[in-house]
């Protein structure tokens, strides 16, 4: 049986700040954004803009591509589950995001889940979605999807972590098929899902949890927003994209030279770089779009592939190996052949 990816799509908002525009705000410069992360642009989601709404638009821009003779209400009924990954969802706790992504696309015959592991949460849903076709014999289909609105958590005075950080989502469609004779094996090849919950505070949203929650009365100072430990994060992040990268290669029994593409959660140009630069890694099998996007979070990863496909720089046949890492701490990756 095969996992395999048969439709993409990814979308981002229509307003598009770039660094001089944050420099005109903030005590900052496009070149110090620039040569710190890599990032010269992000796409900010306009008020009154949700995590799903994104979402719903990289879905059916994934249902036009998986069903192209159909109409997207007929497109959305194959759908047997959709999963949001997502850590700034339309709603605290309940109810998810993949639920009202499901109504809103109309995919009435889906289960529906939100998954929280940070950047890491699309390759955990793409695995998790996987695992769950493969032990039904009902479903044949999911959307997976990564959606971040992280514009509306970012303390906009802190210019340290506010230049990081953009909006957008990506999808992709998998279907179960049988393997077809004897031929190679192609779709989600391998996988590996990792964490280190004693880092959890290096990246996260303090206040309004079961752990700190408001008191009775109680007045925010200021909204709840993302906090990071930036040190902490740069000596995790490449060492658990080098770690992760050997891992899948040694699972899949194949060298770095074999892989077409490498595609990283798109966090900081000068962590990818610094772990490529570890595993030996050649330019041109690494990409990278944060220049365009800056810091997506779990959309990084799907916006990347969706990018690459559209392009048509993806080939049957192609090795591709995406690794996330990211709050909680999480990370982990996976290998596709294409």
């Amino acid at each position: 049986m095969n996992i395999e990816i048969i439709g993409t799509g990814s979308f981002v908002p229509e307003r598009h700040i770039t660094n001089d525009e944050l420099a005109s705000k903030i005590d900052t410069s496009d070149e110090w954004i620039r040569s710190h992360t890599g990032i010269g642009s992000r796409h900010i989601a306009d008020e009154g803009v949700s995590c799903s709404d994104l979402a719903v638009e990289a879905a059916k821009e994934a249902l036009r591509m998986a069903e192209p003779e159909k109409t997207l209400e007929e497109a959305a009924l194959t759908i047997d589950l959709v999963i949001v990954a997502t850590a700034t969802g339309d709603y605290y706790g309940c109810p998810s995001t993949a639920c009202i992504v499901q109504d809103k696309i109309g995919a009435k015959n889906a289960g529906a889940m939100d998954l929280a592991a940070g950047c890491t949460g699309f390759v955990y849903a793409l695995e998790s979605a996987a695992g769950l076709l493969s032990i039904n014999a009902d479903r044949k289909r999911a959307l997976v999807i990564g959606a971040e609105t992280l514009s509306k958590f970012i303390d906009w005075e802190d210019r340290g972590s506010c230049v990081l950080f953009g909006d957008g989502a990506g999808a992709a469609i998998i279907e179960k098929k049988e393997n077809a004779g004897s031929m190679e094996k192609s779709g989600l090849l391998f996988s590996t899902l990792s964490a280190d919950g004693s880092g959890a505070e290096h990246i996260i949203f303090k206040g309004g949890g079961s752990k700190e929650p408001f008191a009775n009365g109680e007045t925010l100072g200021k909204p709840i927003h993302l906090q990071i430990n930036g040190q902490a994060v740069y000596n995790f992040a490449v060492k658990a994209i080098t770690d992760t990268v050997k891992k899948l290669l040694l699972t899949a029994g194949t060298t770095i030279d074999q892989v077409d593409w490498i595609i990283p959660h798109q966090a900081n140009a000068r962590i990818i770089q610094a772990a490529a630069k570890r595993l030996g890694v050649k330019e041109d099998i690494l990409f990278m779009n944060i220049e365009y996007y800056a810091n997506t979070s779990a959309a990084s990863i799907p916006i990347a592939i969706d990018e690459l496909n559209r392009r048509g720089d993806l080939r049957k046949g192609d090795l591709i190996l995406t690794v996330g890492f990211g709050g909680g701490l999480t990370y982990g990756g996976s290998i596709i052949r294409w």
